[in-house]
């Protein structure tokens, strides 16, 4: 029995990292940054106990799909909605780290060589400086 609850804590660790690291390659690593720890550690050690736990019922039945896998499954699928969510809920409404920028207008003036340039004579000048 001490094997299997060796194998059960190292089988913890390792759904904990594969938690994590799926989670931040599918919802993105900046939004993963964005969300409150409490929130990262309840989901990822929730989901990972749950995949421990579906993996206990799995072998402690005589089938390895049993009414105790579906339910730490169902839990576990849960769970990862959750991550989903969370993620979801920081990408729309979490703090964005780009400042606001004025969006700057580029203009460019081309002269055309085939086309005749106006001719102003003195009286526009003038009229054009009058109106101004």
């Amino acid at each position: 029995m001490p094997i299997l609850r060796l194998a059960y804590s190292t089988l913890f660790l390792i759904a904990l990292l594969a938690i994590f690291v799926v989670w931040s390659e599918v919802g993105g690593q900046s939004h993963l940054d964005l969300m409150p720890w409490y929130l990262k550690l309840g989901l990822g050690a929730g989901a990972s106990f749950a995949c421990v736990k579906a993996t206990a019922a799995a072998v402690s039945g005589t089938k390895a799909w049993n009414g105790g896998t579906l339910r730490w499954s169902g839990i576990l699928l849960a769970l990862l909605l959750g991550c989903g969510l969370a993620t979801y809920y920081v990408h729309v409404y979490g703090e964005t780290d780009e400042e606001d920028e004025e969006d700057s207008v580029t203009s460019q003036l081309i002269v055309r060589k085939d086309v005749a340039r106006p001719v102003l004579t003195p009286a526009i000048v003038t009229q054009r400086v009058a109106e101004q």
